[in-house]
């Protein structure tokens, strides 16, 4: 005989794991409560927030639009080979001369031995802006040495080797007026407003007012060899020299525009090895300047000029032979010379390289970026002028009256002859 507890758990055995009705209805038990194991309470229902599934709110992050544009933004395409390429004949193998100006008008002018074309970039047109060779007399030979276009305008400054510097209405294709002073050749010019500075074999630097007819405002001489690189920063308060005595030399506005022969540089930066021709002013960030030195160094040096110090630097295992930064990104072009005759894009302050574009046969000696910011074109001794469209803005960034400006040129023919 069964004990009452035994019969009741019997009871509830069939009437909840069974599913014995019958056997429930007939002791009398229909709750619903009649389970072994019961809460007495319902268990409380979640709060429902933001933040309630984390891996959702985290996968689905990957799907959104702005996302997608996000992961675009870091590639563009870079063609590898150039877009146009020109015959430059008796362009002049020389490193220390800067024979390479693409002006605020779409022109580019470049200097052939004595002559000074003028390619005007929307067009395609070619002209002949000066010749200062003479058949009936040799010896009287006068190459150009150097070029540079106004900031705004159609002047531009021509440098020569027996060191007059001549300025030219382009436009009007005559020539305004010629200014003395230099001792030797002269192998670079820059502009800053109505100041043209001009660098020379002598070793000086010559300031130019040439509004007036007493043009030399000041005489900057802080090298000890010719002067290969100039450069006036994008606000126009410091002056860059670069020479062949391995020098890098920073002048204040002051100093150039007032006449002391005992101004002194407010900085004077002596790390590199070879000749620094090359020299590039940040668009967008003041008072950086890079600076390349030649085949002994073959470095790339960043230099904060507010301060003195060199805030960044590296090995191209080659020749730099011009710098310029790009406008849409922040990233540098160098220029190359021996031994891989290379243009280089650089990513900054990174300075991890995005891309190498070859195709010169010899070294790259100058360069020029176009008024839009979306070309560059390199003079080579190999007697060519190559154009690379390889800075414009991520296609992600153009709006359809940005596309519209940033056609630089037509597609004209892919090789054409300057003479």
């Amino acid at each position: 005989m069964s004990s009452p507890k035994v019969a009741e758990y019997k009871r509830k055995l069939a009437s909840t794991l069974l599913s014995d009705s019958s056997l429930a209805a007939s002791n009398g038990d229909c709750s619903d409560n009649s389970k072994i194991l019961h809460f007495k309470e319902r268990a409380p229902e979640p709060k429902i927030t933001h933040n309630n599934n984390n891996l959702k709110v985290l996968y689905s992050q990957n799907k959104c639009p702005a996302a997608e544009q996000q992961s675009k933004k870091s590639y563009r395409h870079i063609p590898s080979q150039a877009e146009k390429i020109l015959d430059a004949p008796d362009f002049t193998d020389d490193y220390y001369l800067n024979l390479l100006s693409w002006g605020s008008n779409n022109v580019l002018a470049i200097a052939l031995d004595s002559a000074l074309y003028m390619w005007n970039a929307a067009t395609g047109d070619i002209q002949c802006l000066l010749d200062t060779a003479n058949p009936s007399n040799p010896q009287a030979h006068n190459p150009i040495t150097s070029v540079s276009w106004v900031k705004q305008g159609n002047y531009i400054a021509v440098g020569f080797d027996n060191s007059d510097v001549q300025l030219w209405d382009a436009e009007q294709g005559r020539m305004l007026r010629t200014m003395k002073g230099h001792a030797a050749r002269v192998s670079a010019l820059d502009w800053n407003n109505h100041i043209l500075s001009s660098g020379s074999r002598d070793t000086n630097i010559i300031n130019h007012d040439v509004r007036i007819a007493n043009h030399v405002v000041s005489t900057l001489s802080g090298h000890t060899q010719e002067i290969c690189g100039l450069k006036w920063s994008e606000d126009g308060t410091q002056l860059a020299s670069g020479g062949n005595d391995n020098l890098v030399q920073i002048w204040s506005l002051a100093s150039a525009t007032t006449a002391n022969v005992n101004a002194s540089p407010m900085f004077t930066f002596n790390q590199h090895q070879a000749a620094v021709k090359a020299l590039a002013w940040c668009p967008w960030q003041q008072n950086l300047l890079a600076t390349g030195g030649g085949s002994a160094d073959r470095t790339i040096r960043f230099w904060n000029t507010s301060n003195g110090q060199c805030v960044n630097s590296i090995d191209t295992y080659s020749q730099v032979c011009a710098l310029t930064w790009s406008k849409h990104e922040k990233e540098i072009v160098s220029a190359h010379g021996y031994s891989q005759n290379q243009i280089s894009i650089w990513k900054y302050p990174s300075l991890v390289k995005v891309a190498d574009l070859t195709g010169h046969t010899s070294r790259v000696l100058a360069m020029a970026q176009s008024p839009d910011g979306c070309t560059v074109v390199s003079a080579s001794a190999d007697e060519t002028l190559r154009f690379w469209k390889c800075l414009g803005p991520n296609e992600t960034k153009i709006t359809k009256v940005a596309a519209a400006k940033a056609a630089v040129t037509p597609n004209f023919m892919n090789s054409v002859t300057l003479r």
